[in-house]
């Protein structure tokens, strides 16, 4: 008997900061997006942090359309760890998006059957 089996989304306690003092800190709830190779945050956080644009990023959005965005570095804390990623500024209304790269640099990876992160192991050759 065919059945439908959705793994869903979740979502993730982040904390963001500006990566030069720190002391404009939002926590926030960010989905969780394997799909997503950067982290987007809305624009407008960013910018009430100060955190500044450093580069342009050419990404491929989901419709097959490449799209370029602002680039830069933010201080996240993520599952009791705190380190730098580059995030996306993102359009205004969107929703953030915890990505894959920032979740690599933590050493998380994704229990989509109990809907949470787990700490993993790299192999490094």
């Amino acid at each position: 008997m065919p059945y439908s089996f959705d793994m869903g989304t979740f979502r993730e306690q982040i904390r963001i900061s500006d990566l030069n003092d720190g002391q404009k800190a939002e926590s926030l709830e960010a989905v969780v997006d394997t799909g997503a190779a950067y982290t987007w945050i809305p624009s407008h956080l960013l910018q009430k942090m100060g955190v500044a644009p450093l580069r342009k990023q050419k990404l491929k959005i989901a419709n097959g359309q490449i799209i370029e965005r602002d680039a830069g570095v933010v201080q996240i804390q993520l599952r009791g760890q705190t380190g730098p990623t580059w995030i996306i500024f993102g359009d205004p209304e969107s929703e953030l998006l915890l990505g894959a790269i920032t979740l690599e640099e933590f050493g998380l990876g994704v229990d989509p059957l109990n809907k949470t992160l787990i700490q993993v192991t790299y192999l490094q050759v």
